[in-house]
């Protein structure tokens, strides 16, 4: 099965980061990038339960005659073939482009919709929110700054979605080569509890042969003990909603992984159900 991921390029030095940081993921994992370099400032994405419409900031027209150029020379960097680029065929107004949503992995910044200027490591967009609460995709919220990344380490709080996590995140291992670690702020539930959701995942087999160390913690703060994660390390973590008033909550755990952490995210919301290949 020929993964791919999905890349929005902004044909800026901040878009250069983030492009070296998807290509670096594919690269590593031998997913293809497939590369929009957008004409116009809005675009839908028709996921199954949502329409949304994201709306770009004119940073994202920048210097149209040397994007493409840009972006080949950035994956070529990176030892890959040059990407695959789409051109929207669809159209829901004449200057709406419908870009497709049938990809396995996409790759956001922290915000799509503001200028680079404005975002800060803590701040997820409501747009990126709402692909993340929507898509059948992880997405990789790769770091402002390229940083690579040689561990991958799961939080695990024994949801659903973090099961989902902790299954993506040994299968990027075996894609990778990179080793697994395992993370969980025990609090009140206790070990045995963890123990038993994976050990009903049908995963106990796989976390015992493949997982370098599961790291649990039954006391400290989480803010803390994220301390123990190591720089160089892709975090996969499930997000949740638990409704829309304002935002998607992502869930406490979430929250505030993404507001401390610098590392590249990768997130499983909770459509995500497509078996990778």
């Amino acid at each position: 099965m020929d993964l791919k991921l999905l890349h929005i390029f902004r044909n800026t030095p901040f878009g250069r980061e983030m492009l070296l940081g998807s290509s670096y993921f594919c690269k590593k994992t031998g997913v293809s990038p497939v590369i929009y370099i957008p004409e116009y400032l809005k675009f839908l994405m028709y996921f199954e339960n949502d329409v949304v419409q994201v709306d770009l900031d004119k940073s994202f027209l920048k210097a149209p005659g040397t994007a493409k150029e840009h972006a080949v020379d950035i994956v070529r960097s990176q030892g890959m073939p040059d990407p695959e680029f789409i051109s929207p065929k669809q159209f829901t107004a004449s200057t709406l482009p419908d870009i497709p949503v049938n990809f396995n992995f996409m790759c956001c910044p922290r915000s799509i919709t503001d200028m680079s200027s404005k975002i800060g490591l803590g701040y997820i967009g409501p747009k990126v929110r709402r692909i993340v609460q929507s898509a059948k995709f992880p997405v990789l919220i790769a770091s402002s700054i390229y940083k690579e990344w040689t561990s991958i380490t799961v939080m695990f709080g024994g949801s659903a979605n973090a099961v989902k996590a902790l299954r993506l995140g040994l299968r990027i291992g075996e894609l990778s080569g990179a080793p697994v670690d395992v993370f969980t702020q025990e609090g009140k539930k206790g070990r045995q509890y963890y123990e038993k959701e994976i050990d009903k995942a049908g995963l106990s087999n796989e976390m015992e042969e493949n997982v370098r160390k599961w790291h649990v913690f039954d006391s400290g703060r989480l803010s803390e003990n994220l301390y123990h994660i190591p720089h160089g390390s892709l975090i996969v973590i499930g997000a949740y909603g638990h409704g829309v008033i304002k935002d998607i909550i992502f869930g406490s755990i979430m929250e505030k992984v993404q507001t401390i952490m610098p590392n590249n995210l990768l997130i499983v919301g909770p459509n995500y159900g497509v078996e990778m290949g």
